[in-house]
């Protein structure tokens, strides 16, 4: 009987690890990874910004090759 008792009490003990284990969350969920993803368009947003307001030029050519480029695709 002892045996038996004993037997329930580890498997009692090991049911409550592994309920813990699934439990505990460790690593990056979704709302961490949606954060970061908000950063960098935001970031590329900026620079993109950033060009545009300091190198019209460039942000001409730019814009240029990639209209030029869609329209020489749909031909």
């Amino acid at each position: 009987m002892k045996f038996i008792v004993a037997l329930q009490n580890k498997m009692n003990s090991i049911q409550a690890k592994a309920l813990e284990c699934v439990k505990r969350k460790e690593g990056q969920n979704t709302i961490e990874y949606v954060l970061m993803l908000v950063v960098v368009v935001g970031v590329a947003g900026l620079a993109g910004a950033a060009i545009k307001k300091f190198f019209p030029q460039l942000w001409e050519q730019v814009q240029a090759k990639i209209f030029g480029g869609l329209g020489a695709g749909m031909d």
